[in-house]
């Protein structure tokens, strides 16, 4: 009898090698100023809760609501008084509702840089040809672009309704420059600091009690210790008081150089020599801020 034929079959002649055409990429190479201006437009995006879920929309729109809202509440009753300005100047407008400033820069400088740490996705940023310098200022300009925004609406809302109101036309446009120098000043402070308290810690949750320690806490002590100076009649030591706090920084200056009214005790601000103290220490911040934060992502992107 024929012996029959094994039809087992070996697992190796199963083995084939299949080419599936990869190329490499001949298209136009954008570089690095393409990918900068796209981290910048996805961070500012990002800000407010734009292409991420709504629950991240909750916080940042509820906020640009409230500080719109007071915006027309003023403006309502400078209607109904018929009165013949505004119940708040345009540049005391963010003084008084730094609260709700200081409360998105909170939750927003965390929400920038804190991820990207903890996921440990900076060093893939910089395989490409993005550099330490590119992100620094993507980050840096979305943050204090999503600041401008939220302080710079409300004072618009002010602007349009003094005009319908038919309030003095120069007197108002005046103002609102004014409110406008202030409020970027303001956000680049405010956004460099949020950043750099932010940068510390992966844990989002520890980088929003950092950042409202730093932006309340000194706040609070410094207006506590000009209180006290006023009451003991050392109106100069309530003047350089000022200069350890970022909302009393701003405050300073324009009071100094914006012809706004100072919120310091007695309503005493620096004088014009005093101003460009303030106006040094101020931009001192700002690039010390831009420094720490390149030294913070050059280490990370190592």
């Amino acid at each position: 009898m024929a012996a029959e034929r094994s039809t087992a079959t070996v697992p190796g002649d199963q083995t084939r090698i299949h080419n599936i055409g990869y190329r490499s990429y001949d298209g136009p190479r954008l570089g690095r100023a393409y990918a900068r201006r796209s981290l910048y437009s996805q961070s500012l995006r990002g800000a407010y809760g734009l292409g991420r879920s709504a629950k991240s929309k909750v916080l940042p729109m509820l906020l640009a609501a409230v500080m719109c809202l007071v915006a027309g509440i003023l403006v309502a009753v400078s209607v109904v008084t018929k009165s013949n300005d505004l119940p708040l100047d345009y540049t005391r407008y963010a003084i008084v509702l730094q609260a709700v400033i200081s409360l998105y820069v909170a939750s927003q400088a965390p929400q920038s840089v804190s991820r990207d740490l903890r996921f440990h996705t900076v060093p893939l940023y910089f395989s490409r040809p993005i550099e330490t310098s590119d992100y620094v200022r993507a980050k840096y300009a979305s943050l204090a672009s999503a600041l401008f925004i939220l302080t710079a609406l409300p004072l618009l809302v002010l602007y349009v309704g003094a005009l319908l109101a038919k309030l003095d036309f120069a007197d108002q446009t005046t103002g609102f420059a004014q409110g406008l120098v202030s409020v970027a000043l303001l956000s680049l402070l405010f956004a460099g600091l949020g950043l750099v308290v932010a940068s510390v810690t992966p844990r989002r949750g520890f980088g929003i009690a950092a950042v409202i320690a730093v932006l309340t806490i000194t706040y609070g002590a410094v207006s506590t210790l000009q209180a006290i100076a006023d009451v003991q009649g050392s109106s100069g030591a309530v003047v350089w008081i000022g200069l350890f706090s970022p909302i009393t920084l701003i405050d300073g200056v324009q009071s100094a150089f914006l012809g706004a009214t100072s919120a310091f005790p007695g309503g005493v601000g620096p004088s014009t020599g005093e101003g460009a103290v303030y106006v040094l220490v101020t931009l001192g911040l700002i690039a010390g801020a831009y420094g720490l934060l390149m030294r913070r992502y050059k280490k990370v992107g190592l």
